[in-house]
């Protein structure tokens, strides 16, 4: 006889009478409780061809049966038999031996019923099945006849089946699932996980501090400068700066740094580099000075039309325009402020030396003070654990701490322990900026829109007047930055294993712990400046975002490998750009295609770890190759360039 069906419906009373004796007098029935009795001691029987595997699973949403699939039909089956046994039992009592003589009479008329009967439920069953909704509850109530309680036994389904006995959980949980168990396993690490191209990266050398010029007079009057943004977007101002004060033959006063109300810090240029090695290295170029001349100080530079803010200046500049613009009022007044100046000055087309002049400026000319210095000295350290050589950027980061310790406590040498640096761009002045979505629903929409309207008041404007991108078609294009979760998969996927110790830059994550536990459960050697660092040591970073900043960025720099969730993010351009420069072809870093990876993760409910975990390889590796600069290009993000770095054959 075939199995029963996997689907079953609550069942009219009138259809209690298909249940069938055990009757020893009667052969028939007892061959039908045979069967009975078998698919009762089944936990899983053999799914309906038609319908599939059952849809009945525990509250969790997955079955603690052998292979995956729950036995409704077994508990039917119980439920029938005990109320017949107490029918049988009753109607012993209150007729005696008549019972028996009945079914002795009815013997041939009851086997034909009962088939007709056995047929007509299923029968029924069947098509009561087929309007069964895939979240519908199944109660099945049972009267005893010795307690008279219900019995009620309801199940929803939480999660989809996929397949036999297989829980498909809903968004990243499913693939963070396939993660640890594969990270459980501890394969060995891809052997070019923690290496560049070597031959073709080693064949670029640093060169930026070659010069072929005199030094200009700078007498064309005073170029002054306050930077806007973070600490990066102020490192690449300084370096602009720089260039423009060379092409107008003019004096630079040392930059200054607006205050901004995202970041809250008051740190100036002196607070962060040291300001004689700044103008020891630039001399040749530039004239430089610390502060305007006494005469100049008491101008009103607003009221004679010698102040330029950012919105004067459009975005990448061409030499042309300053020349056209700025150098009339520089000759005229004497002096020119520019205010909130960044990114204002074109990488194409400029004079081979002034794109020389920027590239020595970032690599050469901006070195940490010694309390900077000091700290991320330490911080590499314990990033190392000890480790007696430092590593082949440190000196550049930290200069002369980066000396060897010697004189270590237990005596012996330390064997350097590798470590992955992950800038986790994910803060809310990104996640706020991006217009993208990530989870959080009506509650997250309306604490973002709250931060555009204080922070970004011009794109609020804009959202309200234009009809920008959806969240889906932003995600889809690459423009939205890496979940946490999305970057702990990726690092899966490309193979750094479960004992990786891995550095996280960035603070305040967005979403906080929460987000974080799906690195945390992933790899536990998971720290940051704020774990290897004791509040003693931090004290005198705290309240300036700037300088915390900075000990990311030694953290990220002088990493083993570096990988980034934002290839927009100027801390990991900068971060990428000096590794390449002082890297030596040695300093690995991923950079992925987040327009790729978004066409994977869109397929987390249905994509195999497997092939998951080539195609996360194959975007990545793609990003690996060695090249030169394209124009237009950063050079601080890619100083593989003729004016930056010098290229050397190789056999």
């Amino acid at each position: 006889m075939a199995s029963p069906p996997d689907y079953v419906q609550d069942q009219p009373e009138s259809l209690n009478i298909l249940v069938l004796d055990r009757s020893e007098t009667t052969s028939s029935f007892h061959v039908r409780s045979n069967s009975a009795a078998s698919i009762g001691r089944q936990s899983s029987p053999s799914p309906s061809p038609r319908l599939g595997s059952s849809r009945f699973a525990s509250e969790d949403g997955c079955s603690d049966t052998p292979n995956g699939v729950s036995s409704p039909w077994s508990s039917l089956v119980g439920l029938f038999w005990d109320q017949k046994q107490s029918q049988v039992k009753r109607g012993v009592k209150r007729k005696g031996g008549a019972v028996r003589v009945w079914y002795q009479r009815k013997r041939v008329k009851g086997v034909v019923g009962v088939i007709a009967l056995v047929g007509l439920f299923f029968l029924v069953n069947w098509f009561m099945l087929l309007r069964l909704q895939d979240d519908q509850v199944v109660s099945l109530q049972d009267h005893s006849s010795q307690n008279s309680s219900s019995v009620t036994v309801s199940v929803k389904r939480k999660w989809k089946k996929k397949g036999k006995g297989k829980c498909q959980l809903k968004g990243y949980e499913r693939m963070l699932a396939l993660a640890a168990h594969t990270l459980a396993e501890n394969k060995p690490a891809p052997k070019d996980l923690w290496e560049e191209p070597f031959v073709p990266a080693s064949a670029w050398k640093p060169c930026a501090d070659l010069r072929n010029w005199a030094p200009n007079g700078g007498n064309n009057g005073y170029i002054m400068v306050t930077a806007n943004g973070g600490i990066n977007q102020q490192r690449v101002a300084v370096c602009n700066a720089v260039v423009v004060a060379r092409l107008l033959n003019s004096t630079l006063v040392i930059p200054t740094f607006m205050y901004s109300s995202v970041w809250k810090d008051v740190s100036q240029f002196g607070d962060i580099y040291q300001e004689e090695h700044f103008l020891k290295q630039l001399s040749p170029d530039i004239q430089i000075v610390k502060e305007l001349p006494k005469e100049l100080r008491s101008l009103d530079l607003e009221a004679i039309g010698s102040i330029v803010t950012d919105a004067d200046v459009r975005k990448e500049a061409k030499p042309s325009f300053y020349m056209k613009n700025i150098l009339p009022i520089v000759l005229k007044n004497r002096v020119v402020h520019f205010i909130g100046f960044g990114n204002r000055l074109a990488f194409d087309p400029i004079p081979f030396d002034l794109q020389r002049l920027r590239c020595r400026c970032n690599f050469h000319a901006l070195q940490f003070v010694p309390k900077i210095q000091q700290t991320g000295a330490l911080l590499l350290q314990r990033l190392r654990k000890h480790a007696v050589h430092p590593g082949p950027l440190d000196h550049y980061l930290v200069g002369s701490y980066a000396e060897p310790n010697t004189k270590e406590k237990h005596g012996g040498a330390v064997k350097a322990s590798k470590y992955l640096a992950l800038h986790l761009r994910f803060e809310i002045d990104m996640v706020a900026h991006s217009l993208c979505e990530y989870g959080g629903g009506e509650e997250e929409g309306k604490e973002l829109e709250v931060y555009r309207e204080i922070h970004f008041p011009a794109l609020t404007h804009l959202k309200k007047t234009k009809n920008l991108p959806s969240p889906a078609a932003l995600r889809s294009e690459g423009l939205c930055p890496l979940t946490p979760e999305e970057a702990v998969l990726m690092l899966a996927a490309l193979g750094f294993n479960r004992k990786t110790r891995i550095f996280v830059a960035g603070a305040n994550i967005y979403g906080g712990e929460r987000r974080l536990n799906a690195l945390t459960g992933l790899y536990p050697n998971l720290v940051t400046k704020e774990k290897l660092l004791s509040s003693a040591e931090l004290q005198p970073f705290l309240n300036f975002s700037s300088q915390l900043a900075v000990l990311d960025f030694i953290g990220c720099t002088a990493a083993d490998a570096f990988a980034m969730t934002d290839s927009g993010s100027q801390l990991s351009s900068l971060v990428s750009g000096y590794r390449i420069y002082y890297g030596g072809g040695r300093m690995p870093t991923i950079r992925p295609n987040k327009r790729r990876l978004a066409a994977i993760f869109m397929k987390n409910n249905t994509i195999e770890w497997k092939v998951f975990e080539q195609r996360i390889r194959k975007a990545v590796r793609q990003t690996k190759h060695v090249f030169e600069r394209p124009t237009a290009r950063s050079v601080y993000r890619y100083p593989r360039c003729k004016e930056c770095m010098c290229f050397t054959e190789t056999d």
